[in-house]
């Protein structure tokens, strides 16, 4: 794979090493754009198979993603929280379960569970890592994994954490909620789409993904996957389009209980989004081309120089056996403050992002060695003025 950031309008003298934040806009998801946007200047160009087929077209190309046997099992979602929601609305809960997330976990997930424990007596766990740094994934599973007993009712956690790519031993997650009868949710935001995976090796209950960080689609717009455990659930809004023949519009007037198959009945209300839709399929369609071990390729060949050099700084970066080469933290030496090296970084229009006390580093196709470089030569500029002070 070679470097692709001639699909892109980036500035040639900007470093984005930031997808986790957002993804930039290729030209193929702007060009997806602009056509939608001119189909919606006539209306009347808008037929009724528009409502469903390209919506049906991100399902399957979600589904092929994630290797699921089903698109149907997909739904079209806004947000992380929005299918979170819809998990909790259909995961029974009472006084003396326990639901298990990890510590620094993304907010849209902590609401939501803290909420469903508030309302229903159940108790919220938060693995988190400890002893020394070194340790740090290894301690962090085995908290989780610890975490996990007889009245857990659902494990929700990311492949990735946001804030510095550590990865969750996700085989040994699946074999322990296997055996007391748990769910487990995953949060693949910052992992599917740049990292391989695959629903049946990892048959996880629900995978739910932004849309606009490693798919490379707008924002407001995501997907989920529900399994079989969530066949017969509760949608939180009933919209017109989840239902049974909803395709003839002429005869909406004919009220159904049924919903049509699948996962469809989770689609978000108006989830036919006329311009929005385009994009993400269209951006779906370039991963699904590019492929996610490509991706992971590139960016550890890319990456493992400036890892090394950081490393040679007094930086600490997770060991490779615990982290994806698409997104990594950089925790600095103790004599030099986070703020400095970004306001530093933004000098030198390197675009990165600080998440908890990690400076996150996260590249992609559009990247080569340059925009490391001028990475690791800022930072040692700054380290460097740290350790004169």
């Amino acid at each position: 794979m070679n470097c692709q950031r001639h699909l892109f309008g980036l500035p040639i003298d900007h470093h984005y090493l930031n997808c986790a934040y957002m993804a930039p806009i290729s030209d193929r998801v702007r060009s997806a754009a602009h056509q939608a946007i001119e189909r919606l200047r006539v209306p009347n160009q808008i037929r009724t198979e528009d409502f469903f087929i390209r919506s049906d077209s991100i399902r399957r190309l979600f589904a092929a993603l994630i290797h699921a046997d089903d698109h149907r099992r997909i739904a079209i979602v806004p947000s992380v929280s929005y299918a979170m929601a819809t998990v909790a609305r259909n995961t029974p809960l009472g006084k003396g379960d326990n639901v298990v997330v990890v510590h620094e976990q993304f907010p849209s997930n902590i609401y939501t569970w803290k909420r469903a424990c508030d309302a229903s007596g159940a108790t919220l766990r938060i693995a988190s890592p400890s002893g020394a740094t070194e340790d740090r994934a290894d301690t962090w599973n085995a908290a989780l994994l610890d975490s996990i007993d007889e009245r857990t009712k659902l494990v929700a956690i990311p492949h990735l954490h946001w804030t510095d790519g550590t990865r969750f031993d996700l085989d040994r997650v699946v074999h322990r909620v296997r055996d007391i009868g748990a769910r487990l949710v995953i949060d693949g935001t910052q992992s599917v789409g740049a990292l391989p995976f695959d629903v049946r090796v990892t048959p996880a209950d629900a995978v739910v993904c932004a849309g606009y960080k490693w798919l490379m689609g707008p924002y407001a717009t995501g997907v989920a996957y529900f399994g079989p455990a969530f066949d017969d659930g509760v949608p939180i809004e009933e919209n017109w389009i989840t239902r049974r023949d909803s395709e003839n519009l002429a005869d909406l007037v004919s009220y159904r209980d049924e919903y049509r198959p699948g996962a469809v009945r989770y689609d978000v209300g108006e989830r036919s989004n006329f311009v929005l839709l385009p994009m993400l399929e269209a951006g779906l369609s370039q991963v699904l081309e590019w492929k996610p071990t490509a991706i992971q390729a590139y960016c550890q060949d890319i990456t493992a120089a400036a890892v090394r050099g950081l490393r040679e700084l007094g930086c600490w970066i997770e060991h490779e056996d615990h982290r994806a080469a698409h997104l990594f933290g950089v925790r600095l030496p103790s004599n030099v403050h986070q703020d400095e090296l970004h306001a530093a970084l933004t000098e030198r229009r390197v675009s990165v992002s600080i998440r908890g006390n990690a400076v996150r580093v996260s590249p992609h196709l559009y990247n080569d060695s340059n925009d490391l470089d001028a990475l690791i030569q800022t930072a040692a500029l700054v380290i460097a003025r740290g350790a004169s002070d």
